[in-house]
């Protein structure tokens, strides 16, 4: 029996027109089949490789709902302009935009290059901001109430050394969050971010792999180490960010979620590896 404390998930994207960057591998791929699975009428996929984008495409269409997939690159702030653009004009109007898109690159505050620096900054700062602008216009164009998500890291509270403008870039964006959701509450669009943790993707096999010389097991010796025993996963990203940008979420708006199984100021795993707390508190 249907009531106010049962709700459709099939249904919960009804009618809705999305664009999700990022999207044509990993988290944001996730994201976007979620949506389609939960009736979102029409989705805007974008990305650099045009195969993996087809690919996606079609999954998406097989699911149920329209898509087009936009080649893009989001250091090009005219690409980021294209893919708002090109959404409103096959299908006439955005009600949700989601931003999983992020570049990083291991660099110090010694070794980072003006190169890497505004390439970080284009992609996880610039290019977001004006997504929101493009997209805000035609929500407050079509009077839609509509909604925001943002992917960024828990590396903006601080970050290790080497992620010294990564961290930057994703902090100044948590702030950009704020500011916008302030500016738009009158007109009823919510925007939010998701402070994401260590998740298992492509980019962060490729991550791994380049950067920290990790063999093909490294996830299997990485989840032995945390303490739930797995890192995220795509549809774990892919959920939240669907609660964020549903009615699921409510009235929330402005806020910087933490979605990691560590908690900010707790260093590293080191009540595991330490045993700094007794056995049964921890669960061992």
């Amino acid at each position: 029996m249907k009531n106010k404390y049962t709700q459709d998930e099939s249904s919960q994207f009804k009618d809705k027109i999305i664009i999700v960057t990022g999207s044509t591998q990993g988290s944001g791929a996730e994201t976007a089949k979620l949506l389609a699975s939960r009736g979102a009428k029409g989705i805007t996929i974008c990305g650099r490789n045009e195969e993996n984008g087809n690919k996606i495409k079609k999954e998406i269409e097989e699911i149920g709902s329209q898509c087009i997939y936009v080649k893009a690159n989001l250091e090009s702030l005219e690409d980021c302009r294209k893919i708002v653009s090109e959404t409103d004009k096959k299908f006439g109007t955005i009600n949700t935009l989601i931003n999983s898109a992020a570049f990083t690159e291991r660099g110090t505050i010694l070794s980072t290059t003006p190169e890497n620096f505004e390439k970080m900054f284009n992609i996880n700062t610039r290019a977001p901001f004006f997504l929101m602008q493009d997209t805000i216009k035609i929500m407050i164009r079509d009077k839609v109430k509509g909604t925001i998500a943002h992917v960024l890291s828990v590396a903006a509270y601080s970050g290790m050394p080497f992620l010294t403008a990564y961290s930057s870039s994703k902090a100044a964006l948590g702030i950009m969050i704020k500011n916008v959701a302030n500016s738009v509450s009158g007109h009823q669009i919510r925007v939010n971010g998701l402070n994401l943790g260590w998740t298992d993707t492509p980019a962060e096999d490729m991550i791994q792999k380049k950067f920290h010389d990790a063999d093909n097991n490294w996830i299997k010796k990485a989840e032995k180490k945390v303490p739930f025993k797995r890192l995220n996963k795509p549809l774990d990203v892919a959920r939240i960010l669907a609660f964020l940008c549903s009615d699921e979420s409510g009235l929330m708006t402005g806020s910087l979620v933490d979605f990691d199984q560590t908690v900010v100021g707790w260093h590293s795993y080191s009540a595991y590896e330490t045993k700094i707390l007794d056995d049964s508190i921890l669960g061992e």
